[in-house]
């Protein structure tokens, strides 16, 4: 009899750990749920999933393991029924959540049955979603974050890490805490602070209307992760809501330091504080994925004459190299121009770098 998983969510990041699942194990049945019907028919059309359940019920009843990839706050939801039902005894229970410590303390109602819980945060995305932009390849270097308890038996977590491993992410384990702390500080905060950039300038734009326009350059790209879903944000930031608060004080204190250094126009102090963020900053590692989506862009420039576009984009076309998005940065008549291209992931950048190098374009990466 196959190991039967049961993925309850079939959008990107649960239709991208089922493919991960399949293509390293072979012999595993795939069940899939999803509130919307379309993406379970599309789930089943890519063969993500090998046969659809009618309802969370039977779909998790007959499962060995349940991966639960819902938003935070339907996650609980689940779990709440999953207690009402007749799960196998040996069955394993795992999320993808974004938060944790409400996550498991919710779980308790079925660790109190015997049942194994283990939450899970793959820290990976896309800007692509739903069934459709599901890729086995994903997870690959990206961290995956494990919060089993103390008593959760250790091949438990090792037979979960073994059915995920086609992921080929790197799995590390630590406490609920310390993952919403660690995860508050270096993802949701950095939402937070970009949103609220954004409301600076949208502000501005009633006695400055000319902000739209110029912030269409480098301020809409350091702000880029503001256009992250709001239901989500909102889910995630009130399930972390101890963590935020904190880290809004700490920032309210970083801040007064920063009005305090202009204010008494200290020269020194602002050169040390920007001097010490580089520092810290340009030591941070460059290859391997955190907990934001990472950038794989390559910026060319280019002659302003007809077709210089389409010579760049037919070499990569030529070389098998997909490009995901392509955004004109600043074209003026007699110079050259800049083109941004961005890749699904860093072989396919540098990939790309050396066929335009070859062809004697001038490429640059920012770091």
């Amino acid at each position: 009899m196959s190991h039967k998983v049961f993925v309850i969510g079939l959008g990107l990041i649960g239709g991208s750990i089922a493919l991960a699942i399949k293509r390293e194990h072979t012999d595993i049945e795939i069940i899939g749920f999803d509130v919307h019907h379309e993406q379970v028919r599309m789930a089943s059309s890519l063969h993500i999933i090998d046969s659809q359940a009618v309802s969370i019920k039977d779909g998790a009843e007959e499962a060995d393991t349940i991966i639960i990839s819902a938003p935070v706050t339907q996650t609980e939801k689940i779990i709440e029924q999953l207690v009402t039902y007749n799960l196998k005894p040996s069955v394993i229970v795992t999320d993808v959540g974004s938060t944790k410590q409400r996550v498991v303390e919710k779980a308790e109602g079925l660790i109190s049955r015997g049942i194994t819980f283990i939450g899970g945060h793959p820290m990976a995305g896309s800007h692509k979603s739903g069934a459709v932009a599901a890729r086995a390849h994903l997870f690959e270097n990206a961290f995956y974050i494990f919060t089993p308890s103390e008593e959760t038996p250790r091949e438990k977590v090792d037979s979960l890490q073994n059915l995920l491993k086609g992921t080929k992410a790197t799995f590390v384990e630590m406490s609920p805490h310390e993952h919403d702390t660690i995860a508050g500080a270096i993802s949701h905060f950095p939402h937070i602070v970009a949103a609220g950039l954004v409301h600076q300038v949208a502000d501005l734009e009633n006695q400055f209307p000319s902000v739209f326009n110029l912030a269409a350059g480098g301020f809409r790209d350091i702000t880029r992760i503001a256009s992250g879903s709001p239901i989500m944000w909102r889910d995630i930031l009130l399930h972390n809501k101890d963590t935020m608060l904190h880290l809004i004080e700490k920032w309210q204190t970083e801040m007064n330091n920063v009005k305090e250094m202009i204010t008494h126009l200290d020269s020194d102090g602002i050169y040390n504080y920007f001097e010490k963020a580089k520092s810290y900053r340009d030591d941070l590692p460059q290859k391997q994925r955190g907990a934001l989506p990472s950038l794989y862009d390559l910026y060319v420039d280019v002659p302003d004459h007809p077709g210089a576009i389409s010579d760049v984009t037919g070499i990569l076309a030529q070389a098998k190299i997909s490009i995901t998005n392509i955004r004109i940065i600043e074209v003026r008549e007699d110079i050259f121009g800049v083109l941004r291209l961005s890749f699904r992931n860093e072989a396919d950048r540098e990939k790309a770098n050396v066929v335009l190098k070859d062809q004697n374009y001038d490429t640059y990466e920012m770091t």
